[in-house]
């Protein structure tokens, strides 16, 4: 945050933000190993400036909510690398499906819980005997489009349109 701004205990933030200040003047030093430092944030507007001097965090990249189809496919293929998805599922149809403006913590969201849709569907095939013990593990687990569309039903947005009014003067602003 900026300094001298906020009151907070003894201004413990401003020696912090002093301290980083310092340690990244001194990063250049050696000029066979180059650093680089990432830093994200959700509020942009309270950094302090003197972090946003050239050489230090010089670059600003705005990474905003999902929008588009095809930013939201983007998404749901990575965060669904690792399910076993049936032969039905679309990722794209998937995404066409999801409201616009999500965020990677909503898609995230949405993805899990059809993976636990599925897992429950198992359970309950298992306890009908519709299913093997030797299918109840992780690595069996299939999830469907039925799936995607329950765990949809339950989602609530982590955005309302004040988040994306503020998003977009962010957008405006930094990018």
């Amino acid at each position: 945050p900026n300094r001298g701004v906020a009151g907070d205990s003894g201004g413990v933030m401003d020696r912090v933000v002093s301290q980083l200040l310092s340690e990244m003047d001194g990063v250049d030093e050696d000029p066979k190993k180059p650093v680089f430092i990432l830093g994200a944030t959700n509020r942009p507007d309270l950094i302090d400036k003197q972090l946003l001097r050239p050489g230090r965090f010089d670059k600003m990249l705005y990474v905003g909510p999902c929008v588009s189809v095809d930013d939201k496919e983007l998404v749901v293929k990575a965060l669904t690398k690792k399910f076993k998805l049936k032969k039905e599922v679309s990722t794209r149809k998937i995404a066409e499906l999801i409201k616009p403006d999500v965020t990677g913590a909503d898609l995230y969201s949405i993805c899990s819980n059809a993976w636990l849709s599925a897992v429950r569907r198992q359970i309950v095939n298992f306890e009908c005997g519709k299913a093997k013990k030797e299918e109840m593990c992780a690595e069996k687990i299939l999830v469907g489009t039925e799936d995607f569309k329950k765990s949809m039903e339950k989602f609530v947005s982590s955005l309302n349109q004040v988040d994306m009014d503020y998003f977009r003067t962010l957008q405006a602003n930094y990018s």
